[in-house]
């Protein structure tokens, strides 16, 4: 079972090695790998939401209050262990601060039995997408399919201003590129810990025709290691307005 879970993680890792070579070489034998399955979004989707998978499998669903519950994104802010176990799985009283897709955050906590293989995935700042009630209970969205999680996420990135409307436009319509960071310099951080930098990117068309393009972003601390210059990165454009792209990093952080 466990390898069941690890396997889609170690498809995507070997994805995006083979999707960097591409994107380094130029070569077109890797151009199969830009679709919506490439490497770096299979793992975005794979590391918080397989470990959820898991959870669903082997310890149940959500409770039936929290079907069909909207979904918000959870940042853990603390661990403990309540002393219940489940074939020596512990029990772990979740810390989290959830932020909404309406823009409201706010502090809960969510109890869930955890495979001992995962305890790595529910460490403080790691990011679980829940399902919440008006009342501010929350419960790991064991039960989500992946399309309803990516849309929680890239809303919540709207309604922080981590991403903007029309940024939002870009990464559910655009198409994928590969692009080469030219340049990166940081610029300052935002009230919430984000870093705000500009890039400088030079993006490879589906013709084999390259443009420049130069942004601001507002990016979680982890994902600044991604964008450094020299760096192949995956972006999604609008092929009638070149004016702005989505960068897709791994969700971490």
């Amino acid at each position: 079972m466990r390898i069941l879970l690890l396997l889609p993680l170690f498809i995507g890792l070997v994805c995006t090695a083979f999707w960097v070579a591409g994107g380094l070489s130029g070569d077109d034998e890797f151009a199969w790998l830009n679709g919506w399955l490439a490497g770096p979004i299979l793992v975005l989707a794979s590391l918080p939401f397989a470990f959820l998978r898991g959870l669903s499998g082997a310890f149940g669903g959500v409770p039936r209050e929290f079907r069909d519950a909207p979904i918000g994104i959870g940042t853990v802010t603390g661990v403990a262990r309540t002393g219940l176990s489940v074939n020596d799985h512990p029990e772990l009283e979740i810390q989290l601060r959830v932020d909404t897709p309406d823009g409201r955050s706010f502090p809960a906590s969510a109890r869930q039995i955890v495979d001992l293989t995962d305890l790595a995935a529910v460490q403080p700042n790691a990011t679980l997408p829940v399902r919440y009630l008006p009342d501010g209970r929350v419960a790991l969205a064991t039960d989500a399919a992946l399309p309803e999680l990516q849309a929680a996420l890239n809303r919540v990135q709207v309604a922080k201003g981590w991403m903007t409307p029309n940024q939002l436009r870009i990464a559910e319509q655009g198409v994928d590129a590969r692009a080469v960071v030219l340049a990166m310099t940081p610029t300052g951080h935002t009230a919430d810990g984000r870093s705000e930098v500009t890039l400088g990117l030079r993006i490879t068309r589906g013709d084999g025709t390259t443009f420049d393009l130069t942004q601001e972003k507002k990016l979680p601390p982890s994902a600044v290691g991604q964008v450094q210059p020299g760096m192949v990165v995956r972006v999604k454009y609008l092929p009638h307005d070149e004016s702005e792209v989505a960068l897709v990093t791994s969700l971490a952080g």
